[in-house]
């Protein structure tokens, strides 16, 4: 099972190594760098040196099978897209790391599992619905792990979960642009403590990107 994965969207390099040990040390174990954030593989690098040992580090945003590259050069694990592009997928199963494009229809799904997908980004979830997802669940192969993003929060996280989610991406509801380390930090640990009542497990057994404990 996945788990909860971070999402840094707009984290400067300057900024990102603190944050990453704030949610690190609250228990997050995947955290993602939108590539729309000012000088993104920068960042990517600064956490895969730093907290590589401890996090699954992700490049988000990726639209282009020359970003998969660029990103796995960084040190990126896990690819993450809006969107279901079968060039992007193959590209990132090919060169060992683990996609999580972007879903939003079953056709969608389906297609993304045949390019090699295992874990699926429900995106903008807000938009598919609980409803939706649990109606989706029954339907996918069992190995598959649906992920919703967007409009995950604190409120409605422990619904997610109830309904078959692996994890979730958790963007704006844990940080924002100027943020501190020790904000994030603090939503962080509570975003973990209702994933961990509402899952049974914690928020450090899961890595990101494998699928496994």
């Amino acid at each position: 099972m996945t788990g909860l994965i971070a999402i840094l969207r707009g984290v400067t390099p300057a900024e990102v190594v603190g944050i990453g040990h704030a949610l690190a040390g609250a228990g997050v174990t995947a955290i993602e760098v939108p590539l729309n954030s000012p000088d993104p593989f920068a960042s990517v690098r600064l956490l895969a040196d730093a907290l590589g040992d401890r996090c699954v580090i992700g490049a988000g945003t990726v639209l282009t099978t020359e970003d998969v590259g660029r990103a796995r050069e960084a040190g990126a694990r896990i690819i993450v897209a809006p969107n279901t592009d079968r060039a992007v997928i193959t590209a990132a199963v090919d060169a060992g790391l683990t996609p999580y494009p972007g879903v939003a229809t079953p056709s969608e799904a389906f297609a993304a599992i045949a390019s090699g997908a295992r874990h699926l980004k429900l995106f903008p979830a807000d938009a598919v619905g609980i409803g939706g997802m649990a109606a989706w669940r029954a339907v996918l192969p069992k190995d598959v792990e649906l992920l919703p993003v967007g409009g995950v929060d604190q409120a409605n996280l422990a619904a997610w979960a109830a309904a078959g989610a692996a994890g979730a991406g958790l963007g704006s509801g844990l940080y924002r642009p100027g943020d501190t380390a020790e904000a994030v930090g603090a939503r962080a640990r509570e975003f973990g403590r209702i994933w961990q009542e509402a899952t049974g497990g914690t928020t450090d057994e899961t890595v990101a990107g494998d699928g496994k404990r």
